[in-house]
């Protein structure tokens, strides 16, 4: 563990992986420090805001280096279904090159659950991690200049579910209807970190 102050209000600490970041971040909050107001999991790093008014970055430090640093269990934030219509304009080729079928890859991406790793890009827009292996493919040579909202792709190691129109990337496998943004919800994202994803094939 690294720690390295962010900012005046923020402390970076530094870990190994995903599953380190969201165990850590479950005892923080647990623990209760002092001062601490806000956690922003990415992918191998915990960003721990503070109140500068009630503690300082040593301070926060110190009580997140006390914290038992055994196999603590992911933070349990829930189970998402997400209903995906596999009609993607990349199926194709991500069957090509992982050298499945195309029901298989539609089958390797339903069979096994994912889970948030962290959230970036645009709002409501998560990288889910856990999926399977099989699935690792390479971004687009050329980014899309408006991906649908609702398109779910895969890149690298990674899942998602573009909750807006935007430019992208990724390999789109299908599309679902399920909103994952509400600016005025509480909170305003579907799929929170640490929260599990299971996409769930359907016709229509």
């Amino acid at each position: 563990m690294q720690t390295r102050r962010c900012g005046d209000t923020g402390l970076l600490v530094e870990l190994g992986d995903n599953a380190e970041v969201h165990a850590l971040a479950g005892a923080v909050r647990a623990a209760v420090i002092p001062g601490v107001v806000e956690l922003v999991p990415a992918l191998e790093t915990l960003l721990v805001v503070y109140d500068p008014r009630r503690t300082d970055a040593d301070d926060v430090a110190a009580g997140v280096r006390e914290l038992p640093r055994g196999p603590a269990p992911i933070g349990d934030e829930g189970e998402v279904e997400v209903p995906v219509r596999y009609d993607g304009e990349d199926l194709a080729f991500v069957a090509r090159h992982t050298g499945l079928s195309e029901r298989e890859v539609v089958a390797a991406h339903t069979g096994m659950p994912w889970r948030v790793a962290f959230c970036g890009f645009a709002p409501g827009f998560s990288y889910l991690v856990g999926g399977d292996p099989r699935l690792e493919v390479p971004r687009r040579d050329e980014s899309r200049l408006a991906v649908p909202p609702g398109a779910v792709a895969i890149a690298g190691r990674f899942a998602s579910v573009y909750p807006r129109r935007s430019p992208g990337g990724w390999q789109l496998l299908g599309h679902t209807e399920l909103s994952l943004w509400d600016q005025d919800g509480e909170p305003p994202a579907l799929l929170l970190p640490g929260r599990r994803v299971r996409f769930v094939e359907v016709s229509r």
